[in-house]
């Protein structure tokens, strides 16, 4: 799943095992951090793209075995000797920030899922690999939710993006349907405004579909952190229909009263 999603599906502390949570909060802070540099406060484009230079050469520090230059990457060094882990998934993040930098708009779906290729599946490449589970069906299956993820948090932020001055709905999609950024800056939501987000809800569900059969195969606590992730996500999707669309006035999310409803699906989830 994408950085962004931990506070959205946060259960990673309660099912996560012992023994690989400092390796998940290390690659967490790394992430994190690298993400606010491309996002947060109010620095030039060029000194975010310096800092997150800046972060690339600390990944080559540890490719080339040197000494790391701070306490976080300090931490990460070690996570990835001791777990063996590929330094790819790290690299593929900060490209995705660093396109966020200079990035604001998607004329197609392809260009998107390659953004999601770089910003969201890494993360569940990472949790796969921590877990010896990295095979080429289960890296699939995974690259298929995180990407789903990813693309039901444009949907949620819609607004948020927009005040930012990006917009993560593919342009194909909105001149398809007849949405044009004016209606974003209105905040109308219409026919042509639902059409197009059905399409975008529906495209999301049957991607995060594809690759929930992930959950079961899975066995252990990561099988059922899965499950939750995958009904979260899911949840969302219809948090944004019971809406009618309407993700301007207020955010679709999960409250308290959703995870009750998330367990029990957990628990009987079927796949097909």
């Amino acid at each position: 799943m994408s950085i962004k999603h931990y506070e959205n599906f946060p259960v990673a502390s309660i099912l996560l095992p012992a023994k690989l949570r400092p390796a998940v909060e290390a690659i967490y802070a790394f992430a994190r951090s690298a993400d606010d540099l491309a996002d947060e406060g109010d620095a030039e484009p060029g000194a975010r793209l310096s800092s997150l230079a800046a972060y690339e050469h600390g990944l080559d520090l540890i490719e080339q075995r040197k000494r790391a230059t701070s306490l976080l990457f300090d931490r990460l060094d070690r996570i990835v000797r001791d777990r063996h882990l590929s330094l790819q998934p790290l690299r593929d993040l900060l490209s995705a920030f660093k396109q966020d930098v200079v990035t604001s708009r998607y004329a197609t779906f392809d260009l998107l899922l390659d953004y999601c290729r770089r910003s969201a599946n890494p993360v569940g490449a990472l949790m796969l690999q921590l877990y010896g589970a990295a095979d080429a069906r289960n890296l699939r299956d995974s690259d298929a939710i995180c990407s789903a993820l990813q693309l039901i948090n444009f949907c949620q932020d819609v607004a948020i993006d927009w005040k930012k001055n990006r917009i993560y709905l593919p342009q194909q999609d909105m001149e398809r349907f007849g949405v044009s950024e004016s209606q974003l800056a209105a905040t109308r939501v219409d026919d042509a405004w639902r059409n197009l987000m059905r399409f975008e809800v529906g495209r999301a569900r049957a991607l995060i579909c594809a690759g929930a059969p992930l959950a079961l195969r899975l066995r252990g606590r990561i099988g059922w952190e899965l499950r939750l992730v995958v009904q979260g996500g899911l949840r969302i999707l219809e948090c944004i229909e019971a809406a009618d669309y309407d993700v301007f006035r207020r955010r679709p999310q999960l409250g308290k009263s959703d995870w009750l409803r998330l367990l029990w699906r957990a628990i009987w989830m079927k796949v097909g």
